[in-house]
This record gives structure tokens, C-alpha cells and sequence, in this order.
């Protein structure tokens, strides 16, 4: 099921369309999932993905999907989505660094930007 990702503004950043891999809507693989944990492909635990939003490792929320269920901070009205490109060829992934200790869910958007979430 396809899923897109929009930040605190409301415009779509990226999507997964296998729930394994999340890509940018220029078709650049950015991400992939392990559970509910999200990591880059150098192996950097980004953040979590639960209940329709995305946290990054401070529990503050970077985006958010169609199908929210969880709280959170008021959602934006979305933007349409940009056409997609073809999808690039996925990159090796790199051993994954230790997941951070849960941190407790918040009710605020996070300072990162959906790019810098992705290029930490």
C-alpha cells in the first residue's frame, strides 16, 4: 500500500510504496524501514513510524500520512503530490547503528525540515 509522507506544511516529501523503502518524489532512495524503526542507508537510525506519523529520535513528529490515527500536532492541509520520476537503483545498506532508547511521544513538530531528516 502506498503511503506518502507530508512535513509540517503539508507538501509530499516522499513515499514508500512497499513499506520497505521510502523514496523522494524525484525517485532518490532515501530510506528504508526495519520494523518501525526508519534508517538512511549509511545506517543512521533517522526516526520511528507509528500510527501514521513519522518521529524523529526526539519524538517530535516530521511528517505525517493520509491515515493518521495517533496524536500529534494539528496537520496542515495537504499539497498535491508531484509526479514521480523512476525510482533510482537502491544503494548497499550500510550496517545500521544502535536504535535510540524510545523516546516519549510529543505533541509538536520537530525542527528538522523533511530534507534534513532524510541527510542526517
Amino acid at each position: 500500500m502506498e503511503k506518502t509522507f507530508y512535513d509540517r506544511h503539508g507538501r509530499p516529501i516522499a513515499y514508500t510504496e512497499d513499506r520497505l523503502h521510502i523514496y523522494l518524489f524525484d525517485g532518490t532512495p532515501v530510506g528504508y524501514f526495519d520494523e518501525e524503526s526508519i534508517y538512511s542507508y549509511r545506517g543512521i537510525h533517522l526516526g520511528r513510524y507509528e500510527d501514521g506519523w513519522v518521529r524523529d529520535n526526539s519524538g517530535r513528529c516530521v511528517f505525517f500520512t493520509e491515515n493518521v490515527t495517533g496524536s500529534g500536532p494539528v496537520q496542515p492541509v495537504k499539497h498535491v503530490k508531484p509526479v514521480k520520476h523512476v525510482n533510482h537503483v537502491l544503494p548497499v545498506k550500510y550496517l545500521r547503528h544502535v536504535k535510540p532508547v524510545r523516546p516519549v511521544n510529543m505533541l509538536a513538530w520537530s525542527d528538522l525540515s523533511g530534507d534534513q531528516f532524510f541527510y542526517q
